[in-house]
């Protein structure tokens, strides 16, 4: 009997091959001239902070395409990566350091709320192509959603209307209208309840 140790077989996988990564597919929907003029405007006007004026950030999102609804607060440090892909409802709020990622489009009902550090993420990458081809979908954040700080809204995701993703939350698929959602992934905790107001 044999005391040397059975051999290991090792299977061969295929790996990544990034140099053979191409993004000619992707349509940004704009022109080089335009994409060279919004890297800068985003750059000077809103991924920096020392411009506090709020009405002349909403009226260069216009300018580049964006559509808007009225009362949208914009805070300082908010990155928005193509105008041109994103729609605003009413009264909608931009925190501190808001990413919106849209590759592809983003649609902000009336009333939604991104808290400080939110990450709308409309891309990624397939993890079973060697090419690490790119992926992408919309985000579609119905009335009155609130994004929680550094939480993370991934592509092809639907936020029903008045859902919470909490703290640091992860969402990968769509979120039922009035839920509370938390973790990552993130799942369904409590059901949102709002008051009516009182008359005075």
């Amino acid at each position: 009997m044999s005391n040397s140790s059975p051999k290991t077989i090792k299977h061969k996988r295929a790996s990544v091959d990034l140099s053979s990564y191409d993004n000619s597919a992707h349509d940004s929907g704009a022109g080089k001239i335009k994409m060279i003029l919004w890297y800068y405007t985003n750059l000077w006007f809103f991924k920096s902070a020392w411009l506090p004026i709020m009405g002349i950030k909403r009226a260069l999102l216009k300018l580049f395409g964006a559509k808007l609804g009225q009362g949208v607060i914009i805070k300082p440090s908010v990155n928005i990566k193509y105008p041109w892909k994103l729609e605003i409802g009413h009264h909608v709020w931009l925190g501190e350091g808001v990413w919106i990622d849209n590759l592809e489009p983003v649609v902000l009902g009336d009333n939604v709320c991104l808290s400080q550090n939110a990450l709308l993420l409309t891309g990624g990458h397939s993890i079973s192509k060697v090419s690490f081809d790119y992926e992408s979908g919309p985000i579609v954040l119905e009335e009155g959603v609130w994004i929680g700080a550094q939480a993370v809204v991934g592509q092809n995701v639907r936020c029903g209307s008045h859902s919470i993703l909490g703290i640091n939350a992860v969402a990968e698929s769509d979120l039922k209208p009035y839920t509370v959602y938390k973790g990552n992934p993130a799942i369904p905790i409590l059901e949102r309840s709002i008051k009516a107001q009182k008359p005075l």
